[in-house]
């Protein structure tokens, strides 16, 4: 058994460990709880009928699915561009299905919108949520949509991203406050799906949801998510948090 003193020790390290982590999460989010404006650029004249972005493609009736192993099972994810479209804020925006499955139980039935400006941008109008328990409906929470109730619409992938740059994913205040910072470029990435070059990695964080914080990656030839892993370091090495891209298909 460990003595006194070794026991201290090791309740010094867990600590200093534990401060470093809220020390780097500070440091990383100084936006995290800040009132900061936010007043983008738009304009409904703007946007194209199709989403080309390299990183970030979506074209009508590809389906991309993801697995990721939690402690109560194995959560399956399948997203889904339907040939669907929604009109908000003026804009044709495409609607995406995003359904999640655990231990083969629905648990979320999500509808996003999405839109792309002419330089690029792939502009984020927000999501219809249905969550599930045990398969069942219990509740909405989560749903906002740009225009109603001051949401606005965020960027979720730049048209030119660069190193270090910071942007807002969507803006409903209170309901969803999602930032991204492009973290680097020309990373490789290994899932099930292959080995995918030059891909872009992200940083993503809630303004509202303190404990969310992913790395997300994506690549060109995919044009979607093809990882996504906790960015907290405890997390990634005491328990798997990956949510890893297997398949891509044509429905």
């Amino acid at each position: 058994m460990l003595g006194s003193r070794s026991r201290r020790l090791v309740i010094g390290a867990l600590l200093v460990i534990i401060l470093a982590g809220f020390f780097y999460w500070f440091t990383q989010e100084p936006t995290v709880g800040a009132d900061i404006p936010y007043n983008p650029p738009f304009d409904p004249s703007n946007f194209v009928p199709q989403i080309t972005n390299k990183y970030f493609t979506l074209e009508p009736g590809r389906k991309f699915t993801y697995e990721k192993k939690t402690s109560k099972g194995t959560e399956r994810t399948e997203v889904v561009t339907l040939k669907e479209t929604k009109q908000i804020m003026g804009v044709t925006t495409t609607v995406v299905s995003d359904r999640v499955w655990l231990n083969d139980k629905l648990k979320e039935d999500t509808r996003d919108w999405y839109a792309q400006d002419r330089d690029g941008n792939v502009w984020y109008f927000g999501e219809a949520v249905g969550n599930y328990k045990d398969g069942k409906l219990v509740d909405y929470a989560g749903t906002w949509e740009a225009g109603v109730d001051g949401a606005k619409p965020g960027i979720v992938m730049p048209a030119s991203p660069k190193v270090g740059l910071a942007y807002q994913q969507e803006q409903a205040k209170g309901k969803a406050e999602d930032m991204g910072t492009i973290i680097a470029l020309g990373k490789q990435v290994k899932v099930p799906y292959g080995t995918l070059d030059d891909c872009l990695q992200t940083r993503d964080w809630s303004r509202i949801e303190k404990m969310a914080n992913e790395y997300k990656y994506y690549c060109p030839g995919v044009g979607f998510m093809v990882l996504e892993e906790s960015a907290w370091l405890l997390a990634s090495r005491f328990w798997d948090s990956k949510t890893e891209l297997i398949s891509v298909t044509r429905e």
